[in-house]
């Protein structure tokens, strides 16, 4: 279903092959962003993203976007945290270096606590952390939008878009633009690679 093309590029003694990377949609108010959020959802595309100079409230309904799936690997690194302080204060006291001191256990959980604790801050940190690069494929050194001077100049500032990727499996050129045009997308372009 997906029909991109290819442009070529010729820089003196070097020719380039220029790759299609999404098409482009700008907007001129909230609104018209969200509505044309709703309608690109309900056409059921799945690598588009919206572009806003601020937060717009409502817009993760907008996009079909469901609960951030972070706090999975947020509990993950807690419970392992949790589990690794309590196991290392465990084989520490059981068998690394047993001393009985005043006739005290080798080992309780009440004196493992606050290491088990700590641990399972720092490891649900790490999880939250780490979770989140993973989740937005980060790190990104490059976006092809970057380069597109309209787009630098207006996401910025006062302008709103919507980019829809040409690895779409819904994407056609003819049928997405008739689609932005549908939501009234003021300047629709290809952004290039």
């Amino acid at each position: 279903m997906s029909n991109t093309t290819q442009s070529t590029v010729s820089t003196g003694s070097t020719t380039a092959v220029s790759r299609p990377h999404s098409i482009l949609a700008e907007y001129t108010t909230p609104a018209d962003l969200m509505h044309a959020a709703e309608v690109v959802r309900d056409a059921g595309y799945k690598y588009w993203d919206v572009y806003s100079p601020f937060p717009i409230h409502g817009m993760d309904d907008a996009m079909g976007l469901g609960n951030s799936k972070v706090g999975y690997f947020t509990f993950v690194g807690g419970c392992t945290g949790f589990t690794a302080g309590m196991s290392m204060i465990w084989w520490m006291s059981q068998y690394d270096y047993p001393i009985v001191v005043g006739g005290k256990p080798l080992f309780s959980p009440l004196y493992a606590f606050p290491v088990s604790y700590e641990m399972t801050i720092l490891l649900s940190a790490f999880g939250t952390l780490f979770g989140m690069a993973f989740l937005n494929k980060l790190p990104r050194w490059y976006n092809p939008l970057f380069k597109n001077k309209r787009f630098h100049a207006g996401a910025q500032n006062d302008k709103f878009f919507i980019a829809i990727e040409v690895t779409d499996p819904r994407y056609s050129e003819t049928e997405t633009r008739k689609l932005l045009e549908s939501t009234g997308g003021k300047h629709i372009e290809q952004v290039e690679e």
